[in-house]
């Protein structure tokens, strides 16, 4: 039986690491995007990296989202049966200071990879997966479904926006198998240091262990809907095995806010904070010791603030559920943390 080949852009990143490892075991043949760039960026797939000199089911290619040569190119080389497009400047906060790189990758890329399938003429071969965001939903209310109204409130969920639209314009318009995942906040431990999840498990652990003095944070009442992005992917794969393609609400269904998140991972480290004071004032305490401070910087120009997923859909028609809960994540995440700061 031929093997299914898989192209994921964005390879190099959490949810392309944890994707191609699931795809391998089920037997494909995955190949990955990633940019060039001056220092490597690969530590989250060297463990199933193979000189290409030898026999392999997984192979590494350079490209970029914003260059629609190599996307074509890529895409025309290795005729893949599904495109998984996880690429993108996926930081929020970050989008508020380089908005047109944003749009560039995240709604133009998107744009990139469709319009090349269709100019090859792959619209019945190819099956492709877009990484929508929770963030669409911005300021409405929850909990947010495939029907919910979207509100952007950055240039991040804007951008993701686009291309969520236009993923749904090129599957209605030339037949292409094409899914929007509208995927509620995931986390692992091989996320981006800057993401506040990872930010606050390695500030919290590096305190402990006396390595730093301070965590500084944003808004410690924003609530989101965290799982695990080991479960994420399994639900990426799904949705494009079914007859006909759709677009699907992935979350727990259980909100959070960044405060219980702290207080779950120190419960973690078997510390307790004591908090005092409120709004930009309040700060987090231990053994008498200020270890935890609100910075107004980390604010965003709008804010989200609740976040909940309904994916009644996803559960009832991919058969999805998550297998992680966040006491299972944060177990994870200070579990990998703690293994990095003692070295093993």
């Amino acid at each position: 039986m031929k093997k299914k080949i898989a192209l994921i852009f964005g390879i190099t990143g959490q949810d392309g690491a944890y994707l191609a490892k699931f795809l391998l075991k089920k037997n494909y043949i995955v190949h990955g995007i990633k940019r060039r760039s001056s220092s490597l960026n690969t530590a989250r797939v060297d463990d199933i990296y193979i000189d290409p000199h030898q026999k392999s089911n997984f192979y590494m290619h350079y490209g970029d989202l914003s260059d629609s040569l190599s996307v074509l190119k890529n895409i025309k080389d290795i005729r893949p049966d599904e495109i998984y497009n996880l690429g993108a400047q996926s930081h929020v906060g970050v989008s508020f200071d380089v908005p047109e790189y944003t749009a560039n990758v995240d709604a133009l890329g998107t744009l990139r990879i469709l319009d090349a399938v269709k100019s090859l003429g792959f619209e019945d071969k190819v099956k492709f997966y877009q990484a929508g965001t929770s963030e669409m939903f911005g300021s409405s209310k929850p909990p947010q479904n495939e029907k919910t109204i979207f509100c952007p409130r950055s240039p991040y969920a804007a951008a993701k926006l686009y291309a969520h639209w236009i993923t749904v314009n090129y599957r209605e318009s030339y037949g292409i198998y094409a899914c929007n995942g509208i995927l509620f906040n995931h986390e692992s431990p091989i996320r981006g240091e800057t993401f506040v999840t990872k930010k606050i498990v390695s500030g919290l652990c590096n305190i402990v262990r006396k390595k730093s003095k301070k965590l500084y944070l944003g808004n410690l009442y924003a609530k989101r809907d965290w799982g695990h992005a080991k479960d994420y992917v399994v639900a990426m794969w799904k949705m494009l095995q079914m007859k006909k393609p759709s677009d699907y609400v992935i979350a727990t269904g259980k909100q959070y806010s960044v405060k219980y998140f702290v207080n779950l991972v120190a419960n973690e480290l078997k510390i307790k904070i004591i908090w005092k004071g409120k709004g930009l004032k309040e700060k987090g305490y231990w053994n008498n010791k200020e270890i935890i401070s609100i910075d107004s910087k980390y604010f965003r120009p709008t804010e989200v603030e609740s976040l909940l997923g309904d994916a009644k859909k996803a559960r009832k028609i991919l058969g999805w559920k998550p297998i992680h809960n966040i006491n299972l994540l944060v177990k994870d995440m200070v579990s990998a943390e703690l293994k990095k700061i003692n070295g093993k």
